[in-house]
């Protein structure tokens, strides 16, 4: 019965998607083109395409197409639904279509759909797909928005976006106005957005009740999520081919290796199809030392059955596992640990101290966040003045929470105004944000490109040579007459274009965030000693809890809060040039098998207790920088201590013990 409903629809919102002509036995070729002459579609009033058509064909296909039914009964008789589907079942593509439906036949009342994805490209290539399977056009009907990048009007009706441009948009739109669903899309990915969004949409739904919510997850993640939202609809898809899965006899020493062996033995069988191969690589955040640890780790049992899914939409796949059949059945992990529990909870934190003001603050989270990530996260941004005497969001912290950058970046772009530096600051921010403008090097190459980056590099620390390297690209933008000659510029010079570009969009919407907010800017003044100086006021403001000094003059730079050590890494202008400063301020620092500190400028010790807050030197381990730096403040006059100590006490009238009792 319920097949011949969808393959005879009645309602008009439904005959689009199933044309009586396509069902038609004769198969008669003019009534179908008469069909596509007359039929309109609803979300644009312009006749449907042929490719329209085709496409239905392919979707008809899928195997997520048979629940349409269930799910638009489910849809309009609960607040709620999940979806367990395998991988390319089509529930990324087909189920937000299906919502936009149901919007348009109750007049777009409660707004539009907006469907969340972890991963920016998956966010794209979606939109893409669906606008042309839908036979509008992107960025209209149907549009998508990543960090830096909006494709939307505001007339969108179908949007993919990722989950952190959706928790964004809750600052300003607590309760989500401009949507009647809310699709959260591979929930099982587990970010750290992903997890505020399940927690937050609770309260959300039950202030609209009107709002629809749909989860797509796989299997293994739906006790967790019915235990989460109690009794709610589900509705399950399974892939249509068994996939043949093949263990390897003994634990591997070297995994890429191995995968290299695998993929020329697969080469010389002659065999048809495609290759995918899925590397091994994890980062565990470490809250104590502040830093990423790239270790290799093992996947979980979810992860490996969403790989074997996706083989499923085939007729001959077949998985090669790099580990034995006794280790997946009992040593794999069911689901891999949340990000929540692993990650840096700093902007997070931040953020929910700020969606609190629209009382929203208090968040019930599926995966609990690490206590002591969290009270390192609330430590942070008391030290970068975040928060004020209760806790709660001060107006640094407000303005910090509208730039879509870690804290301490969004903190040295307000010092910045305050230092005249906001052109160069931006520039900083925008490279550093944007992936590594340099290119992977081929073997032989690293002669010649080091020649070419001695060029860009800047006495001061690599932070300077980041904005000779951004203004050489601009100026050979502008004075091009060609997109073609750009390319092989960056090319002719081991840099990387796309990267360039993104920094290029990047610095385009800080800007537009300065300009938004009214905040102060000054003209660029780079290149004088005074706008040195204050460049690098301006990131010690939000970087002085990563400063390292060089232990043995050898370049083994010892971390001033924790008792790591670390290289300067090997595209440091300072590596190049072995010119090793005693005192850096750096970007990042992460722990591998060599542990680095990337994207390094020098400092004095003058400077950093000019800058950084009283109490957090206070509470710096002992250590022989420690006994350095209050060196240097015993040698400050008189008068200069005592003016900084005034200044200090204005901020932070507490003791220190008297704020770790309030956070």
């Amino acid at each position: 019965m319920e097949e011949e409903e969808l393959e005879c629809p009645h309602s008009t919102s439904e005959k689009r998607y199933f044309p009586e002509s396509l069902d038609s036995s004769d198969g008669d070729e003019e009534g179908i083109l008469a069909c596509e002459d007359l039929e309109l579609n609803p979300f644009d009033g312009l006749p449907y395409s042929s490719r329209y058509y085709k496409l239905l064909k392919e979707r008809e296909e899928l195997p997520i197409w048979k629940e349409k039914y269930s799910f638009m009964e489910n849809l309009l008789q609960n607040q709620i639904v999940i979806i367990s589907g395998d991988a390319k079942c089509g529930k990324s593509s087909q189920v937000p279509q299906w919502c936009a439906e149901y919007c348009l036949s109750v007049h777009y009342q409660h707004g539009g759909v907006v469907c969340t994805q972890v991963r920016k490209q998956t966010a794209v290539q979606l939109a893409l797909r669906v606008a042309d399977e839908m036979d509008v056009n992107i960025g209209h009907e149907v549009g998508y928005v990543i960090p830096f990048e909006n494709c939307c009007t505001s007339e969108t009706i179908l949007r993919y976006c990722t989950d952190d441009m959706l928790q964004r948009e809750m600052m300003s739109s607590p309760f989500l106005g401009s949507y009647g669903v809310v699709i959260l899309d591979d929930v099982h990915e587990s970010s750290i957005a992903t997890d505020v969004l399940l927690g937050l949409l609770k309260d959300v739904l039950l202030a609209r009740p009107e709002l629809k919510l749909i989860i797509n997850c796989s299997p293994l993640l739906v006790s967790k999520l019915s235990s989460y939202y109690g009794n709610v609809p589900l509705i399950e898809v399974k892939n249509k081919h068994p996939v043949e899965v093949v263990y390897l006899s003994g634990a591997q020493k070297d995994s890429f290796q191995s995968i290299l062996r695998l993929i020329f033995e697969i080469h010389h069988s002659g065999e048809e199809g495609d290759i995918v191969v899925f590397l091994a690589c994890e980062q565990v955040y470490n809250p104590r030392i502040r830093a990423n640890s790239l270790i290799t780790q093992p996947i979980s049992q979810s992860q490996a059955e969403i790989r074997k899914q996706i083989l499923g939409a085939s007729s001959s796949g077949k998985l090669f596992c790099l580990y034995t059949e006794e280790f997946a059945s009992k040593d794999m992990r069911p689901l891999k640990p949340a990000e929540m529990q692993e990650a840096n909870l700093t902007s997070m934190v931040l953020f929910m101290k700020r969606i609190d003001i629209a009382g929203l603050g208090h968040c019930d989270f599926m995966n609990r966040p690490a206590p002591e990530s969290l009270m390192q996260a609330l430590e942070d941004l008391d030290y970068l003045a975040a928060l004020d005497n209760d806790g709660n969001l001060s107006e640094f912290g407000i303005i910090m929470s509208e730039f879509p950058l870690d804290p301490q970046l969004s903190k040295s772009i307000l010092a910045s105004c305050e230092f005249d530096c906001v052109d160069e600051m931006l520039t900083i921010a925008a490279m550093v944000t944007a992936p590594s403008c340099f290119l992977h090097l081929p073997h032989g190459a690293e002669e010649a490109a080091m020649t070419c980056w001695e060029t860009f590099l800047h006495p001061e620390g690599d932070h300077f040579t980041l904005i000779n390297i951004y203004k050489a690209y601009q100026d050979t933008s502008l004075n091009s007459t060609s997109e073609h000659y750009v390319e092989k510029w960056c090319h002719d010079h081991f840099l990387n274009s796309s990267a360039l570009r993104m920094a290029d969009v990047i610095r385009a919407e800080l800007l537009e965030i300065i300009k938004r907010i009214e905040l102060p800017y000054a003209e660029p003044a780079f290149g004088s000693k005074e706008n040195n100086l204050n460049i690098k006021k301006a990131l010690l403001s939000g970087y002085f809890m990563q400063i390292a000094r060089d232990v043995d003059g050898s370049g083994n730079y010892l971390m001033l809060t924790h008792k790591q050590v670390a290289q300067l890494h090997p595209l440091s202008g300072y590596s190049i040039t072995k010119k090793m400063p005693e005192w850096v301020l750096f970007h990042q620092f992460s722990i591998s098998e060599n542990n680095y500190i990337r994207v390094t400028s020098a400092i004095s010790p003058e400077l950093f207790m000019q800058l950084a807050p009283q109490y957090y030197f206070t509470n710096l381990p002992p250590s022989e920088s420690k006994d350095i730096l209050q060196q240097v403040v015993d040698h400050l006059s008189p008068i200069s201590t005592i003016k900084k100590e005034q200044k200090m006490c204005e901020k932070c009238p507490e003791t220190t013990e008297q704020r770790c009792t309030l956070q």
